[in-house]
């Protein structure tokens, strides 16, 4: 997969089957709209490519935004290379893109960058300055440029539409296991391991400290996880929180992995949720805390 971070198109990728979105989490639904776009590719003998923007526009909007994406984008480009992308465009998302008209997006990029034959969208698909173009746009501009605007119907799951909203939902309220049925994979976050205050290994419980960064806020507390590196793989469980026990100030993602005794300092973890096990909560003293985390531990493992 060739991935472009400018709009200089390659010859071979022009005239080409091109789906446009965010593909946060790349869910079930993303991933439906993108084999549709790959099977109208390969019976046109076209190239296959998709558009997405960083940042996620609804952060470049919303400074406040803190915790929002459901994966980062070398996670988004790692699950796009399975689809099985000729090419990948990630157009930066700043305040010269957010001004160009809708009218241009099509004529500029799509058109006259791109030579795009077939364009999937979501229904609710808006583009261009002020969110003003929308799938009715796209297809006003048809005959003009001589392309075809393709809307993909709504992937659903026992009636609700699978969304990148529903996922963020989900996971704020801790429904991390509904992912298989939302993802088709759990949902994951990756991090380096950073300095702590060796809190957990004093306690007899070492564990591995991951700053959140941009991801969506999941419902504070323990968690069933599985961890990977490149060496391993292993089950343990995690806390998502601000460590009230020792009035802790800042958000941070604690793991402790069974089995392992290595220094993971500065390395980079794949840390997936499988399982919400209870709250954060402010114990007494340490002996409370402890006696808590041996039950964790043991429920986690059942």
């Amino acid at each position: 997969m060739k991935i472009y971070k400018n709009l200089n198109i390659k010859k071979i990728h022009e005239n080409a089957v091109v789906a446009i979105g965010n593909f946060d989490g790349l869910h079930l639904g993303h991933q439906k709209v993108l084999n549709q776009a790959r099977l109208k590719a390969k019976r046109k003998n076209l190239k296959f490519g998709a558009i997405t923007f960083e940042p996620i526009p609804n952060m470049f909007f919303n400074k406040n935004i803190k915790h929002y994406r459901i994966n980062l984008i070398k996670q988004k480009i790692f699950y796009l290379k399975k689809i099985k992308l000729h090419f990948l465009i990630i157009i930066n998302f700043n305040k010269s893109f957010s001004n160009i008209s809708s009218d241009n997006f099509i004529k500029n990029i799509l058109v006259n960058k791109l030579k795009s034959k077939y364009i999937f969208v979501s229904r609710n698909f808006r583009f261009g300055k002020k969110r003003t173009g929308d799938i009715n746009t796209l297809k006003k501009f048809e005959q003009k440029y001589s392309y075809k605007t393709i809307i993909t119907i709504p992937y659903q799951k026992n009636k609700k539409i699978i969304s990148s909203s529903l996922i963020r939902n989900n996971i704020a309220e801790g429904k991390v296991e509904n992912m298989q049925k939302l993802l088709g994979r759990p949902w994951s976050i990756v991090g380096e391991v950073v300095r702590g205050q060796q809190n957990g290994r004093k306690i007899g419980f070492p564990t591995c400290n991951i700053k959140w960064n941009s991801y969506v806020l999941p419902k504070l507390g323990v968690y069933l996880v599985k961890v990977e590196t490149k060496n391993f793989k292993r089950k343990g469980i995690a806390n998502i929180g601000y460590r009230p026990t020792f009035n802790g100030k800042n958000l941070l993602l604690e793991v402790n992995i069974f089995g392992i005794k290595l220094n993971l300092y500065k390395k980079i973890l794949k840390i997936s949720f499988i399982k919400f096990i209870r709250p954060e909560k402010k114990f007494n003293n340490i002996i409370e805390l402890k006696n808590q985390i041996k039950k964790d531990i043991i429920k986690a493992k059942k």
